[in-house]
């Protein structure tokens, strides 16, 4: 792999300033080869494609697409066993597959996903797309402080940092103190973790009596988790470590999916990647830019496992405007707002987890670990949610008077009730990747 060539100082794709009509016009035709390319090849998709009447030489329109079923995540993995181990979804010779990586199992059976070479390089091309609209360059010092085993984001942000030219030291997800170290020796200017281990190095630097805002870090990085989209987490990101804060967005399907640039309007689409349709999650229906909806996702040019209308479970609202950087792709106001099925019904009020992490952001006192109860006490005769747990560290000042204040503060502004336990600081557990914030304890037993 070599470095990559920008297309100007700006810019790393002349794509990513398309006008909407040659994004809708590229979309169209890349579909139209992969349609035929997954109906001839995949397994799976072969009998979907029949079962639904689709033949995709009729596809004459991206509307079009909407003839075919959407496809879960419980349908990948319980397919796989009827075509072990690759399963029907694979759409290539094995003899090509060039990665293998598998999911972290949040929302089920880890699975796994596959790249030909060609994959494995648009997917290093996508993230040195992403890097440089955050403005990392040639020069810049990269630590990845992510895993590099199974999860699938290492490798690939590692690809991404070669491309661009940058210095890249691929730390993990341990060791604490030698994060911190390594960062201030070695004078890492950008950074990538999740959210939540981003939070807990700034409690290990405090600890150390080592001052991030003296780091020489100027950029970090967060993805994995929806907290780089939660205003209240990024404020108390950049106020620790004294750094921008940018949001991603991808999965181990997807990868890369939308990210953030410099201009901090929304995550931008890689548009000419995957094609994405944001639907109302009760009626399948579209809905109008503005409008919360789930995320569905097709492959617009993927040769091992291409997936069609996939469906991420992830609510986000769309706009298809130009960002203020000019670049013209469509964006994902706030970034991922939660996942469709994370939803709480709370006397009739959706909430999502990350509205409740966004009001306890704001109070201060409170610390950067919190995790959200559901248990037998909050469920009324019918078995519905009355309220919440919320158990949560004290920083600072009062623990009793705080937790009046978090609870007062929560129904003002999200109109629930909330019963808040908070603990000292250190009590509740710490994430390597990604943090665990809803407990369910129904039954006498726990699921997180």
């Amino acid at each position: 792999m070599t470095t990559g060539t920008p297309y100007s100082d700006t810019y790393w794709s002349e794509r990513e300033i398309w006008s909407r009509d040659q994004t809708a016009a590229f979309q169209l035709d890349a579909l139209k080869r992969q349609m035929a390319y997954v109906g001839e090849r995949s397994d799976y998709y072969r009998t979907v494609f029949g079962q639904a009447g689709f033949d995709p030489r009729d596809l004459k329109s991206l509307d079009d697409l909407r003839q075919l079923p959407m496809t879960r995540k419980r349908d990948y993995v319980s397919a796989i066993p009827t075509a072990a181990p690759w399963g029907p979804f694979l759409a290539c010779d094995p003899a090509d597959i060039r990665r293998i990586h598998f999911s972290s199992g949040t929302t089920g059976k880890p699975a796994h996903m596959c790249w030909t070479e060609p994959d494995v390089e648009r997917w290093a091309d996508l993230f040195a797309r992403y890097f440089y609209a955050q403005g990392i360059r040639k020069g810049d010092v990269m630590q990845l402080m992510v895993g590099f085993a199974w999860f699938v984001g290492g490798l690939g942000l590692a690809m991404a940092a070669r491309k661009l030219g940058a210095a890249l030291i691929p730390a993990g997800n341990g060791d604490s103190q030698r994060q911190i170290t390594t960062l201030m020796d070695y004078g890492v200017t950008a950074a990538f973790a999740t959210s939540s281990f981003a939070a807990h190095l700034s409690e290990v630097a405090a600890e150390m009596g080592v001052d991030l805002r003296n780091s020489p870090l100027k950029r970090m990085l967060v993805g994995g988790e929806p907290g780089g989209g939660i205003e209240g987490t990024r404020r108390r990101i950049e106020e620790t470590w004294g750094a921008d804060t940018y949001d991603c967005y991808g999965m181990i399907e997807f990868q890369p999916t939308a990210w953030e640039t410099q201009a901090k309007d929304g995550l931008v689409l890689a548009e000419d990647f995957v094609f994405a349709e944001v639907l109302d999650p009760a009626t399948d229906q579209p809905v109008p830019d503005g409008t919360p909806g789930v995320l569905v996702l097709t492959h617009l040019d993927k040769q091992a496992c291409p997936l069609v209308r996939w469906w991420t479970g992830d609510m986000v609202v769309r706009d298809s405007r130009p960002s203020a950087d000019g670049r013209t792709f469509a964006r994902l106001i706030g970034g991922v707002q939660g996942r469709a099925d994370d939803m709480l019904v709370i006397r009739g009020v959706n909430v999502f987890p990350s509205s409740i992490e966004e009001v306890i952001r704001a109070i201060p006192g409170v610390g950067t670990e919190y995790q959200i109860v559901l248990d037998d006490s909050l469920l009324d005769g019918a078995g519905f949610l009355t309220g919440i747990r919320l158990r949560a560290e004290v920083e600072s000042g009062d623990g009793e008077a705080l937790a009046k204040v978090v609870a007062d503060t929560i129904r003002q502004k999200l109109t629930i009730r909330a019963k808040v336990d908070l603990v000292a600081k250190g009590t509740l557990p710490r994430a390597m990747h990604k943090a665990q914030r809803v407990v369910k304890q129904f039954g006498g037993t726990a699921d997180s």
